[in-house]
């Protein structure tokens, strides 16, 4: 799903690009006009990537991308038709080229684009409360309500029959039907991401969304990060406890129950029917199958195939936890 939010700035010739990365002979490269910059998975002709870990390599030789910023060790698992640019930052790099499309997904300043609801034309469609502030580019559908002091910032959608609490915000979302966000939450701002610089940590710009999927309930005080080159998915029928923070690119399956301050670092993948219990830890990029269970108070470091039960740190058969600790 391409972003409906922030604007590309593009198309740039190649060239242009690539001084941003200060990659040393430019007359490699032909003055080749790029669209986009985008995920491996995602990219497309005329579109540039980037491929920074092994642990990717089967998505980067499918990749359908021109162009790819990436390392001598890493260039020979990509196809012929993506040519490679070996750089000595791949993150960086990306940041520096993908920020020069996307500038506007950089600061997450407050909105001064909101007004107050009873001065536009939701006024008559929401069940709204005092103090309740709504910004530019949003729609809302039928039968919905939203609590006191909220603020749906710009670029938010939200469906039919949806409740969003008191004392939230949101912005850069797409909500679904009959979704509840209880009181507290903070949705759609931009997620944790730094590489760390000589001079200063470099921010990544985040350019995804938060797309929460039909019949969903988000707990009090749950924060839930845009993507930064995906999207940060939160499936169907899919429950979160209170204080649950989920990072950028996370993507949660269907029918998935989530207790309590649980964590989720970036990039990491749940199938369906999956139930975690609280104060679990969830490490970045990591694959989780579906109808998994994961114990309370566990750390999972490492993928975790289909049907499997796990507790401990780090995470482990339960069986065998359980042998292992009598």
């Amino acid at each position: 799903m391409n972003n409906p939010f922030f604007k590309n700035k593009g198309p740039f010739k190649i060239d242009k690009l690539l001084k941003l990365a200060k990659v040393a002979n430019l007359n490699n490269f032909k003055s080749f006009l790029i669209k986009d910059i985008k995920d491996l998975s995602s990219s497309s002709k005329n579109d540039i990537t980037f491929f920074h870990s092994k642990k990717y390599e089967l998505l980067a030789k499918k990749t359908k991308a021109s162009f790819c910023l990436t390392t001598q060790n890493l260039k020979d698992y990509l196809p012929s038709s993506c040519k490679t640019i070996v750089v000595t930052n791949v993150l960086i790099d990306t940041a520096k080229i993908t920020e020069f499309f996307y500038p506007d997904s950089i600061n997450d300043n407050f909105d001064n684009s909101v007004k107050e609801i009873s001065k536009t034309l939701f006024k008559k469609k929401v069940n709204y409360g005092t103090n309740v502030l709504i910004g530019k580019n949003v729609k809302i559908g039928k039968n919905c309500s939203i609590g006191h002091n909220s603020i749906i910032e710009k670029n938010v959608m939200i469906g039919n029959n949806c409740s969003i609490g008191s004392n939230t915000i949101i912005r850069n979302t797409i909500v679904k039907n009959n979704v509840n966000i209880l009181d507290g939450c903070v949705i759609g701002k931009k997620g944790f991401g730094f590489f760390p610089n000589k001079i200063k940590n470099y921010r990544y710009p985040q350019v995804g969304v938060v797309i929460i999927d039909d019949n969903s309930e988000i707990g009090c005080g749950s924060t839930i990060d845009r993507g930064s080159m995906s999207n940060t998915v939160i499936g169907k029928n899919t429950y979160l406890d209170n204080q649950i923070h989920i990072a950028h690119n996370v993507k949660i399956g269907d029918n998935c129950i989530i207790a309590g301050q649980v964590g989720f670092a970036g990039s990491s993948t749940l199938g369906n029917h999956v139930m975690i219990g609280g104060q679990s830890g969830i490490s970045g990029h990591l694959k989780i199958g579906n109808n998994v269970q994961i114990a309370g108070g566990s750390g999972v470091i490492k993928d975790i195939p289909d049907n499997s039960k796990v507790m401990g740190y780090p995470a482990k058969d339960l069986k065998s936890f359980i042998r292992e600790n009598k």
